[in-house]
């Protein structure tokens, strides 16, 4: 299985090297250690020493880098070798390092050619940096399956009135008829629909719970796996400010051919300063996610087994459309990327 490498993947939460100061993590079927510099900023290096390959992860900080826990090699953040106990440091002596930054609450990183490593090319996930941390919350869940169908679970939101019909459910998806547009590089699906019950989540918030409101959902697609979902409702004919927003983020990272790191966050436009309420939407979102999204697509990966998704005829529907489409987009920017590189 082949992946993107000229792009930048989303490698963890910055929040996560406060819980440890080696984090090792593999990236498209790379392993890497991240870490953070005297600096405060954030590094990665592949997590295999020179010398007898030992997992870097497995070694310690360093002043300056990292150093081998099994003969006490030490790096620093460009990969070069700063410290050998047995002998002379020499040019063999050295690990392949990546461009590794930190936006929006996230540590970003670059598998390809670090001379095209431009942060610009990052997604504008502002809304993450906007929001006080009261009203905004993230997770992470290892997930047993292909990262592609993750993106198909969000591209295809008709499912949450199936999986989560008591909570994020209700009907709504299912009616509205999806709309999917391509711009550049991204596929954006909306659903829309008017005179409507609003989903549990948002409905608990209305004055009267069962009145008619106005549904909204849209997702925008960036590659690799990075997409932001608006989610909301509002009393039906009234303008979305007097309804229940949400900004929320869902990224499929792939760990190898078959198992995902799956990041999320989550933010409001309501309740911004109500910080016991943010607690209790994160703990509510974890359990959906956890219990409901993880199963379901680990399940499917089981029933898949080693076959791909195309090889076994999939009998697509009119929902499919949006998820389709970013998987096409997908294959023509690998099969791009392949021949770049026979070129070169």
């Amino acid at each position: 299985m082949s992946f993107l490498k000229n792009v930048w993947y989303q490698a963890g939460w910055g929040d996560e090297l406060e819980a440890t100061p080696l984090l090792a993590r593999t990236i498209a079927g790379i392993p890497l250690v991240l870490f953070r510099t005297e600096g405060g900023e954030v590094a990665a290096l592949l997590d295999r020493c020179p010398h007898r390959f030992a997992p870097l992860s497995r070694g310690r900080k360093h002043a300056g880098g990292i150093a081998c826990g099994y003969h006490g090699l030490a790096f620093n953040a460009a990969g070069a070798c700063i410290h050998n106990p047995h002998g002379p440091v020499s040019r063999a002596l050295s690990v392949s390092a990546y461009p590794c930054l930190e936006r929006h609450d996230m540590i970003w990183l670059w598998l390809g050619d670090s001379e095209r490593a431009d942060p610009a090319l990052i997604p504008d996930l502002s809304f993450i940096d906007r929001t006080p941390v009261t009203a905004k919350s993230h997770g992470y869940l290892a997930t047993a399956a292909d990262y592609r169908l993750g993106i198909d679970n969000i591209m295809d939101l008709s499912h949450v009135d199936y999986l989560h019909p008591n909570t994020l459910g209700g009907g709504a998806l299912t009616k509205a008829k999806a709309t999917v547009t391509q711009d550049g590089g991204t596929v954006q699906v909306a659903w829309r629909i008017d005179n409507h019950l609003a989903p549990p989540a948002f409905a608990e918030h209305f004055a009267d719970p069962g009145a008619p409101a106005d549904v909204w959902s849209i997702v925008k697609w960036h590659a690799p796996g990075v997409m932001v979902l608006e989610a909301g409702a509002a009393p039906m004919g009234r303008p979305r400010s007097e309804g229940v927003n949400s900004f929320n983020l869902h990224v499929m990272t792939p760990e190898t051919a078959r198992t995902t790191h799956y990041f999320f966050a989550n933010t409001r436009t309501f309740k911004l300063d109500d910080g016991a309420y943010n607690q209790g939407l994160q703990a509510f979102l974890c359990t959906i996610f956890s219990g409901d999204d993880k199963p379901m697509l680990e399940a499917q990966q089981q029933r898949m087994g080693e076959h791909e998704f195309w090889d076994l005829k999939p009998a697509l529907l009119s929902i499919d459309a949006g998820a389709v489409a970013v998987r096409r987009k997908l294959e023509d920017l690998i099969a791009k990327e392949k021949s770049h590189a026979r070129v070169a």
